[in-house]
């Protein structure tokens, strides 16, 4: 009898311990659920994570961010410790917002203004999200107010960027990044003779003003560039004065007119999203000078463009791709040192002109 007993409640003891061990010891395919459900950032948590960041910088407050112990901060290509640049100057935030989101890879770009000092700024930036927490932050801070007021006066991006690609025609992230990438490498040393995947109503924003099929013009810079005596485009671009805003992105490159910008480099793809055909680039647009600015162009011209001096561009360029073509260009850029680096590349990648991107 007290065997029996005995027995029995072994039994059941053993049986408990069992169930025990097999809750603690979830199947493989539970615990994978678990932990995606965990690392998972869909875009509304991206597009949250830019607004706290956001709302952080204005109130001057890192403290408020749930970060990684080794989260790193760029700004303008230099690495700072968090709090320190923009953090301390920043005054409140602007109008213009433009979210870039890659929940595959778990990355957001941002294009927006801010306020510095009560005046309207620019900042491009892209954060990289792990166990929703921050991990990466590189930030690139355009203090130009005329081109500020002009992204605002925009009032929101161009909305092919947000529109979805149905399925049957969406590509790799690959085959997407390999697209954007031949406007890089149309523009280098651009010769007119290449391919260049421009649908016919390709139209590209720089800095908040049409940098295409532009018929309008800036009368009052066309009046200061005037009385310096030069061109409205050469003064802005160092481009030859036949070359023009008003063209369509095609002509542009065929013009070859483009061919004093040497070398672009460092071609990082860090927001790749096939669903709405969106491609986020950081680049850096090299001019060499010297005997780079005189070449021939396809109507058999010889002629001595663009800038006197070594400088680059530090750009951020979103491209919306449909059917293997760009049809959407949205870029950001200042002028910076020549040949200076992301703070994201090791000097070899800094210097290529190979493009990269996660897979």
């Amino acid at each position: 009898m007290y065997r029996e007993v005995f027995r029995i409640s072994v039994g059941a003891a053993l049986l408990l311990i069992a169930l025990v061990s097999g809750l603690r010891a979830a199947p493989p395919s539970l615990n994978n659920a678990l932990a995606a459900a965990k690392e998972s950032c869909d875009r509304a948590c991206l597009d949250g994570f830019v607004d706290s960041y956001l709302d952080a910088l204005a109130a001057n407050d890192p403290s408020r961010l749930s970060l990684t112990e080794t989260v790193k901060f760029t700004e303008d290509g230099q690495r700072l410790e968090l709090g320190d640049g923009l953090w301390n100057t920043a005054t409140g935030r602007g109008t213009y917002k433009f979210y870039i989101e890659d929940v595959e890879a778990s990355q957001v770009g941002f294009f927006g203004t801010m306020r510095e000092a009560g005046e309207p700024i620019i900042v491009a930036l892209r954060l990289k999200i792990e166990s929703h927490e921050i991990a990466e932050i590189e930030t690139i801070v355009i203090r130009n107010k005329t081109d500020a007021e002009n992204l605002e006066k925009l009032g929101h991006p161009d909305p092919l960027f947000t529109e979805t690609i149905p399925p049957a025609e969406r590509v790799s992230r690959a085959e997407l990044a390999r697209t954007a990438n031949m406007y890089f490498s149309g523009m280098q040393l651009n010769d007119g003779k290449g391919d260049y995947p421009f649908t016919d109503d390709c139209d590209r924003v720089d800095n908040g003003s049409e940098a295409t099929n532009n018929r309008a013009s800036d009368t009052d810079a066309d009046a200061e560039v005037a009385a310096q005596g030069n061109s409205v485009d050469n003064a802005r671009r160092g481009t030859d004065p036949s070359y023009s805003p008003e063209w369509s992105c095609k002509k542009q490159f065929q013009s070859g007119l483009l061919h004093f910008v040497t070398r672009i480099r460092d071609r990082r793809f860090v927001v790749v999203d096939p669903e709405r055909g969106v491609a986020l680039a950081f680049a850096f647009f090299d001019h060499a000078a010297g005997k780079t600015r005189t070449f021939q162009v396809p109507d058999g011209r010889t002629v001595t463009v663009g800038p006197v001096t070594p400088w680059t561009w530090e750009m951020a360029e979103v491209f919306r791709v449909e059917h293997g073509k760009i049809r959407r260009i949205e870029a950001l850029d200042q002028r910076c040192p020549y040949g200076m680096g992301s703070g994201w590349s090791s000097w070899q990648d800094s210097m290529s002109t190979q493009p990269r991107w996660s897979p």
